[in-house]
């Protein structure tokens, strides 16, 4: 991190120092008590970085995604309901009682926003204290990830699978070459920077400057090898702006956040 905090000290007045806590509750904790001003991290998280801290989304990443069959740079991204090409199931409705690839029960978009999808079509009850997906199909993997969701898939050991669009894209097209997309859902938000609540000006526009900084050719380079491969720059956002669709799945699911230290 040594080369991210000498860019940052020669655009701010202050000491920069990186930190990497194993979790993200440590982050939220570190936002929420002064030990932390500034954080990276995904779209869950940053929502409840918002709620128990009161952070505030300065900036959202923007990032070669593909939408469709189209590559796009945006701050936001889609999943995908994929079975394979000769399966005879047409949409959702149809996998009732069968068998799905979920990448991880802490993943976004393969899992908070599918699920919010299935209590949007009206195939898990979202009045349940604790919609659950098990109540719609017979069986739910949680595969470890989107490579490994779609191997399940190949080898006919579940019946559907989620893929995301923000994942490789050899990945992303060999299993569109592969498969059928049979819904969708997004627009999911990407990852983000995050101010606490107590970070005060002009640090906070000289940071937030020094950010957009790096979203130049000649700095790109350096948030591909740190943060993302696909990281193209950041954006000025909020959390309203930011974040509402994620609030909204989150609301709709009432899904909870739980870490475990491995």
């Amino acid at each position: 991190s040594q080369e991210i905090e000498k860019f940052l000290e020669s655009r701010v007045n202050a000491d920069v120092e990186m930190v990497f806590p194993m979790l993200f509750a440590g982050v939220i904790e570190s936002l929420r008590f002064g030990h932390a001003d500034a954080a990276f991290m995904s779209a869950w998280p940053a929502a409840l970085a918002q709620k128990h801290a009161g952070a505030t989304v300065a900036l959202a990443e923007i990032r070669e995604v593909v939408i469709g069959q189209e590559k796009q740079e945006q701050p936001y991204y889609y999943s995908y309901w994929v079975v394979l090409k000769d399966s005879p199931y047409t949409k959702l409705e149809d996998l009732r009682g069968k068998k799905v690839a979920f990448s991880s029960q802490l993943s976004t978009s393969g899992y908070v926003f599918p699920l919010a999808r299935l209590i949007e079509k009206g195939l898990v009850d979202g009045s349940a204290a604790q919609p659950d997906a098990k109540s719609f199909f017979g069986e739910v993997l949680f595969a470890g990830g989107y490579a490994q969701a779609w191997e399940a898939l190949k080898k006919g050991q579940v019946d559907v699978a989620i893929i995301a669009s923000d994942v490789s894209e050899t990945l992303y097209r060999e299993v569109l070459d592969g498969t059928k997309v049979i819904d969708q859902q997004g627009p999911i938000p990407s990852h983000a920077v995050i101010f606490s609540k107590d970070l005060e000006e002009p640090l906070r526009s000289e940071l937030q400057a020094a950010f957009l900084e790096l979203g130049k050719p000649e700095n790109r380079a350096l948030m591909r090898k740190f943060i993302s491969g696909i990281f193209v720059r950041f954006e000025a956002s909020d959390n309203e702006k930011h974040l509402a669709g994620l609030t909204n799945a989150l609301n709709t699911t009432k899904l909870g956040f739980t870490e475990t230290l491995r």
